[in-house]
């Protein structure tokens, strides 16, 4: 008995240690001052308008419920007049003086738009990718703006998902290492610091395994498969000490991501030791009704007891709380916690102490849009572009040829920043036909649009919500097509921008047809007939299926959507002053028939075999190989890069021991170049299924032409370790297989034993 209370004790205390660590004394005073009605303000996030909306809601009598003390944040406002003017609403007008906070979605960059985020993972490049988020940081705080609703890790292996754009792709591994670096860059060593910001990862949890690749749909995984495949880059975000967390508009065990418990206060809080602030997707809490939770006071109720903090635009807090409260559906403590949760966020932003902080009129111009980071845009740009295929080496081209550059895309300003840019200006865009005049200006470059991206007037409506993206010629199809032809036939070279538009990927632009368009595809087939040497620059926001292309006698460079410098970088490379070195972050499928396709998949217990003959009652399809068009980790360069002599330091480790391998990697080509050397991990027999392979270490390195390299990558205790059925992080004793190599198909193996 005595042993029961001195536990209960133990507890208790660490409970209230726990507790008076996260309290800051500022805030504390703060709270009590507080009436229950601006305790429930600081829980509402609002947009005037004015910016790109997710959806149909927008708020009303913003500045009235400001000077009240309904409202905890803004976002879709920047720039440090008008936000001084909401500012000092707030401080100067509400009871209190409490500051908002100020939000905006900064995805890939602010006005110095850089690549989509499964661009920018394609660059394998940590350093690069940190760079990145800290201009944008730099851009965005210039102009007002302190919380920024990125990273988005949600991990993706259905590309006709739109938002597999957002993300860095299918890998666990190499998404938290992204979400650790960009957490970084945003956020620096002091949120208080005027160029750093609040970051937010989102989306919590699971939105990438929407079924069916159909936006906001539902999600149903088991545990194991949650914990080992797709929390892992949300928990690297939290470990590297995000501020805030975003949740999901889909379900997680029946139960939508904003009012699920489990989700929000279980793992997230109580496992996971996360002691940030969670915001709603914009109106995620109102659509709890529509999933079928109850009225807007139940999911309001529900929400908040879940461990939601604040609500984004959907003011079901802000309305019901309170009845709530008096009807026993949700405690004054509750309340009171998630306002604390805001009001410590706004703390270490430095807001109480300077609420004007970020509004310095004189940053905009001397931060946004700078020679500098144009330049590190365009490198950024060059980085992420992946070779895909180099028909008798057509690239790079040399600056003296007589060049045909045709395509939908080759001069569409429209087109280049790529999918959730609301922060950009298409028209300062770089389009590919100014970027070649730039880079070769010797050259002899004729254009020719050739087609339109698309012939389908009712599916240029759906792409065009956001403005003229694609765009449908007024002249007969027949009519450009025989101009680009023409303008082929006089050339030396044939260059054909082609792929998605913009909008074409992104939210809400799920597509079940993942071929380049019909129009486009009849302009390759009559670009190739000419005889003419051709070089396809593939444009999208997700992996393509491209079978029809790849057995085409042509050059393939994928460049995303590649931001503000767009044509300038995709001249870089394709005139050789920057030697690609991007590898794919997705695995490219040979159809839609494959998704879902990735590298990581598990064996079965009837294997098709290696060589993938068809073998009847094997885990086989009658009308296509198992294996992807192109694999995850995939990626060519104009030189060539050989591996050889792949050794362990040690044979049999220990359960807390780490194992390194290296290898030799020579540049054998005719180029200097970079490599992404990348080690996969295969765990022989576990308690568990465990996957064919798992990427588990990389490394980019540069080699000269004619260099050759020691390479060593070091697997950590933890490295070894999966999530058992008990979801215990563990490593179970047994044989290991390392794979080191180009791709996810690393032929390169060495096997060693954990005791």
């Amino acid at each position: 008995m005595h042993i029961k209370i001195v536990m209960i004790a133990i507890t208790l205390l660490s409970m209230w240690a726990m507790n008076a660590q996260e309290r800051i004394p500022e805030v504390e005073a703060l709270l009590q001052k507080m009436t229950l009605e601006e305790k429930i303000g600081q829980l509402n996030l609002l947009t005037p308008g004015g910016g790109v909306a997710t959806g149909e809601v927008v708020s009303k009598n913003v500045e009235a419920k400001i000077k009240a003390g309904q409202v905890g944040g803004l976002f879709g406002v920047a720039g440090p007049d008008k936000v001084r003017v909401a500012q000092e609403l707030a401080v100067k007008e509400s009871r209190l003086g409490i500051p908002l906070l100020i939000g905006s979605d900064v995805i890939h960059g602010y006005k110095t738009t850089y690549p989509i985020p499964l661009g920018l993972s394609s660059s394998w490049d940590m350093e690069l990718v940190e760079q990145a988020a800290q201009m944008a940081a730099k851009e965005a705080t210039a102009d007002g703006i302190n919380w920024n609703f990125s990273p988005m890790v949600d991990i993706a292996r259905d590309p006709r998902w739109g938002r597999i754009a957002e993300g860095a792709g299918e890998d666990p591994y190499l998404g938290s290492k992204i979400a650790e670096a960009t957490v970084k860059g945003y956020q620096g060593n002091d949120l208080a610091a005027t160029q750093t910001m609040l970051a937010c990862v989102k989306h919590f949890a699971l939105y990438g395994a929407a079924e069916a690749g159909r936006d906001y749909h539902s999600v149903d995984m088991s545990k194991i498969k949650m914990f080992n495949q797709y929390l892992p880059p949300y928990k690297a975000a939290i470990d590297a000490g995000v501020a805030s967390v975003m949740t999901s508009f889909n379900d997680v065990d029946g139960i939508p991501a904003t009012g699920n418990k489990w989700l929000l206060t279980d793992l997230l809080r109580n496992r996971w030791d996360f002691d940030g602030f969670v915001v709603s997707d914009y109106t995620s809490l109102n659509e709890m009704i529509a999933h079928g939770l109850g009225d807007l006071q139940a999911v309001s109720a529900l929400a908040l007891k879940a461990g939601l903090d604040m609500d984004m635009v959907g003011e079901g807090f802000l309305t019901t709380l309170k009845k709530s409260l008096e009807e026993g559906k949700v405690t004054e403590e509750d309340i009171t916690s998630a306002c604390r949760r805001v009001l410590r966020a706004k703390y270490q932003s430095g807001l109480f102490e300077d609420p004007y902080r970020y509004l310095d009129g004189n940053r905009p111009e001397k931060d946004i849009l700078t020679k500098e980071n144009r330049a590190l845009a365009r490198k950024l740009a060059a980085h992420s572009f992946v070779l895909l295929k180099n028909h008798q080496n057509i690239l790079p081209l040399k600056k003296n040829k007589k060049i045909a550059l045709i395509g939908p895309l080759a001069d569409s300003r429209n087109n280049m920043l790529g999918t959730w840019a609301p922060t950009g200006d298409v028209k300062l865009a770089v389009t590919i036909r100014e970027g070649f005049n730039n880079v070769a200006p010797n050259a002899s470059i004729q254009y020719a649009k050739g087609a339109n991206i698309s012939d389908d007037p009712e599916f240029a409506k759906h792409v065009n919500v956001f403005g003229p993206r694609i765009e449908i010629d007024e002249r007969l199809p027949e009519d450009m097509l025989k101009e680009a032809v023409d303008l082929a036939k006089n050339s030396d070279v044939v260059v054909a921008v082609v792929g998605e538009a913009t909008e074409m990927s992104g939210e809400a632009a799920s597509r079940t047809d993942l071929s380049i368009p019909k129009s486009q595809k009849k302009l390759i087939k009559a670009l190739i007939e000419t005889g003419k040497p051709v070089a396809l620059v593939l444009m999208s926001g997700r992996p393509l299926t491209i079978p029809e292309e790849y057995e085409l006698p042509v050059a393939i460079l994928q460049v995303w959507h590649p931001g503000v410098e767009a044509g300038n970088a995709i001249a870089d490379v394709v005139f050789g002053d920057y030697n690609p070195s991007g590898k794919l972050t997705a695995t490219w499928p040979r159809n839609v028939g494959q998704i879902p396709i990735y590298h990581s998949v598990k064996n079965t217990g009837r294997p098709a075999p290696e060589s993938e003959e068809f073998q009847k009652f094997k885990s086989n399809y009658l009308d296509s190989p198992n294996s992807p068009l192109l694999p995850f980790g995939y990626g060519l360069s104009y030189t060539t890069f050989t591996y050889s002599n792949l050794r362990l330091n040690k044979t049999t480790i220990g359960q807390n021991e780490s194992i390194s391998a290296t290898v030799t990697v020579a540049n054998t080509g005719d180029y200097d170049g970079e490599e992404v050397v990348q080690l996969y991990l295969r765990d022989v027999v576990r308690s568990i299924t465990p996957p064919k392979r798992e990427l588990k270490g990389f490394q980019k390195i540069l080699l000269k032409k004619g260099e050759r390299k020691e390479v060593t990558i070091t697997l950590a205790p933890d490295d070894l370790k999966f999530y058992n059925s008990q979801l215990d992080f563990v490593a179970e004793p047994g044989e290991f297989e390392i794979f080191v190599g180009t791709d996810s198909n690393a032929q390169l193996s060495k096997t060693f034993n954990l005791k």
